[in-house]
């Protein structure tokens, strides 16, 4: 703006010059245009005598500052977006493993209708609800969201050593809060799900985000079956574990709880990986003032969330919880945005013997140990050890910022 004035002013100098306009005796008029900072151009007053001559000569100079102006007037705006422009974000590439699950729907529509990712495929794991109804729904969730394009299939049947628990109590006998779907107009994809897992990553190597929201069955049964898949994963987003107690107990979250065998392979496994946690989700509530702007808006995948978060909230409400924790959502939310979320890096290995702690992520804070030698009978604590964190865990999050992200995604869907 400020060269496109200058032009002006130059213009009209020009007209004047070439007109004869200045004399003896003349003023040229201020100038209050934005020129520099939105501060006005004073001209200042002076006689000027312009001979024919000096007239022509002015012409020529100032016809030939007039074409530089606007050579820059044309140029410098292109040239500056340019370089303030920013090259655009290639989604990100994931794979979500699923029990779902009222919080997995949730979840799932979440990822679905965020630009940030390109879901590449839904595995299904047994865990809110047996494997055959939770397929059921990935199918009837993908539809409702028109979107067949996405692989949705079968994968482990039961936990790697112990009995399946499934979790009608909370999720309704579908699993969908008692909600009807329509039924789907999906088809199920016939791979079994670690073997999706497995070909995915190694077709594009590097750049697939895992995404478990359930028991980590079907992802340690890819790692046991391809360990070469663990550096060619670009990272793997959990939601499972707590550092400050459990869901299902004392100590245990329900998808760690669920297998914990498998749990303690993928922690264990070596690659990036990020723990969003019971206890971080528990601290990321949706309220019923939230469901009721919600409730404003309407299409099918907003009406069916807005449901499934009443039943929710109205079951939370039941055991003197204000709101509804966003588990699984937040998993997807943390990896949308990883602002909702803080991480500190620890090391954490999953108990799977105790008897009251079986399931427990247990987290080393300090990423130290004490080294203990034989001394005078005794054990003697001779220096402290430190120890390589295998978890990024989330210890807190922004439930504003989340709840924002999460309505802004399903309003009018």
């Amino acid at each position: 703006m400020p060269i496109l004035l200058l032009g002006g002013w130059v213009l009209y100098s020009v007209l004047k010059l070439r007109l004869g306009g200045i004399d003896s005796g003349s003023r040229p008029k201020d100038f209050r245009e934005n020129f520099v900072a939105g501060k006005p151009l004073t001209a200042a007053t002076r006689n000027i005598r312009v001979s024919r001559a000096s007239r022509i000569s002015g012409f020529l100079v100032l016809s030939s500052t007039i074409a530089a102006t606007l050579a820059l007037s044309a140029f410098i705006p292109r040239h500056a977006a340019a370089a303030n422009s920013a090259p655009p974000v290639a989604p990100k590439q994931v794979i979500i493993d699923t029990d779902p699950g009222t919080d997995d729907a949730l979840a799932i529509l979440l990822a679905l209708n965020s630009p940030e990712l390109n879901v590449r495929a839904i595995t299904v794991v047994p865990g809110n609800v047996t494997a055959q109804l939770g397929l059921e729904n990935a199918l009837k969730l993908v539809s409702l969201a028109k979107r067949c394009d996405i692989p949705v299939a079968a994968g482990a049947q039961h936990p790697l050593f112990q009995k399946l628990i499934t979790a009608e109590f909370w999720h309704g006998a579908n699993g969908m809060a008692n909600v009807e779907m329509p039924p789907t107009q999906c088809t199920v994809d016939n791979r079994w799900a670690p073997d999706v897992i497995i070909q995915t990553i190694h077709a594009a190597p590097h750049e697939i985000t895992l995404v478990p929201i359930g028991p980590l069955t079907n992802i340690a049964l890819a790692v046991l079956k391809d360990p070469t898949i663990v550096p060619l994963v670009k990272e793997v987003v959990i939601m499972g574990g707590s550092i400050s107690g459990g869901n299902v107990n004392a100590v245990a979250e329900a998808n760690i709880y669920g297998d914990p065998e498998a749990a303690q392979i993928v922690f264990q496994a070596g690659w990036r990986l990020t723990m969003v946690g019971s206890d971080v989700g528990e601290r990321t509530p949706f309220t019923g003032k939230q469901v009721e702007e919600l409730s404003k808006t309407h299409g099918p995948e907003n009406d069916f969330v807005t449901s499934v978060l009443t039943y929710l909230v109205a079951l939370s409400k039941k055991y003197g919880v204000d709101g509804t924790a966003m588990y699984d959502p937040l998993a997807v939310g943390a990896v949308i945005d990883p602002e909702v979320v803080e991480t500190k890096p620890m090391q954490v290995s999953v108990e799977t013997r105790g008897d009251f702690t079986r399931g427990e992520t247990v987290a080393n804070r300090r990423n130290a140990v004490e080294r203990n030698v034989p001394h005078d009978g005794r054990l003697w604590i001779e220096a402290l050890d430190e120890v390589k964190p295998n978890v990024q865990v989330a210890v807190g999050s922004n439930a504003e910022r989340f709840s924002r992200l999460f309505i802004s995604r399903i309003q009018g869907k």
